[in-house]
């Protein structure tokens, strides 16, 4: 039977995730994580395949937390995740915490081969739909070797154990987490696209892939402009659809309308510059953006998918639509633009219910998680 720590002696514990970063929510989570898990009680490490960035890396050292970049770079470079092993068997931790599919896949089958007691997957989110392998991977590789699963929403729970066949009494729900960036800035977004302190501004922040299924807030956008023609929408991120977004911007006339502000680090400063936020998603876990709203308090319209009902409740602390839906997400945003004073009791219950999802209380969770599995390893009540 493997061999859970003594009374009295730290768990160590090691958090792996592909890159570590200041942002995304599995790469914030990991990093809060590592950062706040009681030194008391845990000897905590990170472990990233792909390194990390700078301010990640620095909030770590800041922290005391030891980090270890297997130097991978490529996909070509997968074997270079076979040092995990010697990593491993040389630090004998009592816990190793993975998140997402890739890092899911590697810990729990070198985490098993090398003895380490308690291993536990993490998934985010995702589609669940357009592959065969992926839910075998999941219900039959990580579910079956991984002491527990977590899923970030009711919603990927319930796919979890239904279309992929993990285990139920392996899922563990918790939420993600609310965790503030480590950088950030004083921006006043509407003198910087150079528009009117009073304008009518929605924002969005967003890695731009399908997922986020901005099209929809585009088409949505157009409708609003009929209704209110100075509203302008501003978009922070990128990714492999921005291009296309752009084009699409054009052809429904709204260049003047649709600002692309590309990748940005001052998210919370920008959602206090606007009126409203909005989420157009096919699909999310518990997205961060959620939490940057509340905390920002700035009232969001989403699409109620995947853990969004978990954490907004309609009509008290935003507003739910349903996806691929642009005329209601316009309706919506609508309403806000032209209802301040519910724009500002949406945004005060929103701040008050975010308390539940900070970083300190969702550690405090894995904690016990980690403790409680660990006791059961060793054969302690």
């Amino acid at each position: 039977m493997a061999q859970a720590p003594p009374l009295g002696r730290r768990l160590r514990v090691l958090e792996m995730i592909g890159h570590l970063g200041d942002f995304g929510g599995a790469e914030r989570l990991a990093l809060g994580l590592a950062t706040h898990l009681p030194h008391d009680r845990f000897e905590t490490w990170v472990c990233a395949p792909r390194g990390g960035d700078a301010d990640a890396l620095a909030a770590l050292a800041d922290a005391g937390v030891p980090f270890v970049d297997l130097g991978r770079r490529a996909k070509l470079d997968a074997h270079r995740n076979r040092s995990l092993v010697g990593l491993l068997r040389q630090q004998r931790f009592d816990v190793l915490h993975s998140h997402m599919f890739g890092s899911n896949v590697w810990a729990t089958v070198f985490g098993r081969l090398c003895g380490v007691p308690v291993l536990i997957a993490h998934e985010q989110t995702w589609s669940y739909e357009g592959s065969r392998l992926r839910p075998w991977i999941d219900g039959h590789v990580i579910g079956r070797l991984a002491t527990r699963f977590v899923a970030v929403s009711s919603a990927d729970a319930q796919r979890m154990a239904t279309l992929e066949g993990v285990p139920r009494d392996k899922i563990t729900l918790i939420p993600n987490a609310y965790v503030p960036s480590v950088s950030s800035a004083d921006t006043d977004v509407r003198a910087e696209l150079g528009i009117d302190p009073s304008t009518p501004l929605v924002v969005s922040a967003v890695v731009m892939r399908p997922q986020k299924a901005l099209d929809v807030l585009l088409a949505a956008h157009a409708r609003i402009v009929t209704q209110i023609p100075d509203a302008h929408l501003a978009l922070a991120g990128d990714g492999e659809c921005r291009e296309q977004l752009q084009v699409r911007a054009r052809e429904l006339g709204l260049e003047s309308r649709v600002h692309f502000l590309g990748f940005r680090r001052d998210i919370d400063s920008i959602l206090r510059s606007a009126d409203v936020a909005a989420l157009s998603s096919d699909f999310e876990g518990t997205p961060l953006f959620a939490f940057e709203c509340m905390a920002a308090r700035t009232p969001l319209v989403a699409t109620g998918v995947g853990g969004l009902p978990d954490v907004i409740e309609n009509g008290r602390t935003g507003l739910l639509v349903p996806r691929q839906r642009p005329q209601e997400l316009a309706d919506a945003i609508v309403r806000l633009l032209n209802a301040p004073a519910l724009r500002e009791r949406l945004a005060d219950e929103a701040a008050a219910h975010l308390d539940t999802y900070r970083i300190e209380n969702i550690t405090r969770r894995f904690a016990t998680l980690y403790e409680v599995l660990s006791r059961k390893a060793a054969g302690q009540s």
